[in-house]
């Protein structure tokens, strides 16, 4: 059976995906999987033995992208598809690629386009993305298999990735710590620069350890934000990565100080230790899967929001305190 997944489109939640289609490709020797992505997640599928091959789509923002990538996934003859996006645009995608079986959760007036449609839990409980994943594999009739996080590397990126903080100056002899000040999804999710500077001279007083700083190339000012206030500059890498070369870069460190953003969860597939700063957002939907990671968010009367931007004083954020994530951060420093 040749089974196509639509995988999410934020880095995070395709990393926590991934239990979920491994899953499926257990269930039987014949089942083959193919994963169709948008350009910047499609990478972090590529590393997999479970996984057949990468379709990279357009995304359905009008009516040329969903039918130029209707055709290419047409030209596959897939027998399924897994939506394990929950817009109505992408079942549409699936049905106009005519695949004969379509399979997903019932939202966004979607059901008419699938063949399968499971409904959505109680919305009122609390359960992390990983199970919401599983729970549609399950309710497909499929067995699951206990939810674990990876994200393999090939010998290849970890030197490439080894000879590029070499380059640029990194002892690899000390703590390698790196800060994710940035969060795509918006402002709202993101720990203030000047805190993260804080936070960077209290690890340079220690004087055994490197900071680096990462993030997109729309970024890349966050980062500069951070370094201006510092004593000691940091190694700047925001826009100089690629997404297996960020891995690759995640993988030789020592401890990751993040936001709510996709390079949280491939650290924790990585299995490098995190200390995350959740503000607007739940950690119990979306935090960090596996252990090791701490959590740091504040109880606040509007919290949780979800929203990009603050309407207010940002108050979940503001109230995390540098001193506070330094003496968490030492308890995974050697």
């Amino acid at each position: 059976m040749k089974i196509v997944v639509r995988a999410p489109n934020w880095i995070g939640d395709s990393i926590l995906a991934i239990p979920a289609i491994e899953s499926l490709s257990k269930n039987t020797p014949d089942i083959k999987i193919w994963i169709a992505a948008q350009p910047w997640v499609k990478d972090l599928f590529t590393s997999f033995d479970f996984i057949e091959g990468i379709i990279p789509i357009q995304c359905q923002t009008n009516l040329k992208n969903l039918n130029n990538s209707a055709r290419k996934l047409k030209d596959f003859h897939f027998d399924a598809g897994l939506l394990l996006t929950n817009s109505f645009s992408s079942a549409l995608l699936f049905y106009r690629a005519k695949i004969p079986e379509r399979w997903g959760y019932i939202r966004d007036s979607r059901q008419i386009l699938l063949t399968k449609g499971v409904p959505l839990k109680n919305q009122e409980e609390y359960f992390h993305q990983v199970k919401f994943y599983l729970d549609l594999i399950s309710a497909l009739g499929f067995k699951t298999i206990p939810p674990k996080l990876s994200l393999p590397l090939t010998q290849k990126e970890k030197r490439d990735s080894k000879k590029m903080l070499l380059s640029l100056g990194v002892d690899l002899k000390k703590n390698i710590i790196i800060f994710n000040p940035g969060a795509f999804y918006g402002p709202a999710k993101r720990w203030p620069p000047s805190n993260y500077a804080k936070l960077a001279g209290m690890f340079q007083q220690r004087n055994d350890t490197e900071i680096l700083i990462i993030g997109s190339i729309n970024e890349t000012f966050l980062g500069e934000s951070i370094a201006s206030e510092m004593s000691k500059k940091p190694t700047l890498l925001a826009g100089k990565t690629n997404l297996r070369l960020l891995a690759g870069i995640i993988s030789h460190s020592n401890l990751l100080v993040t936001n709510d953003s996709g390079p949280m969860h491939m650290a924790n597939a990585l299995n490098i230790p995190i200390v995350s700063l959740f503000g607007p957002t739940d950690p119990r939907l979306t935090g960090p899967f596996q252990e090791t990671a701490s959590v740091i968010k504040k109880d606040v009367a509007c919290w949780p929001c979800s929203y990009r931007e603050c309407p207010f004083d940002h108050r979940c954020m503001m109230r995390i305190e540098p001193a506070e994530v330094y003496k968490v951060c030492l308890t995974y420093l050697k």
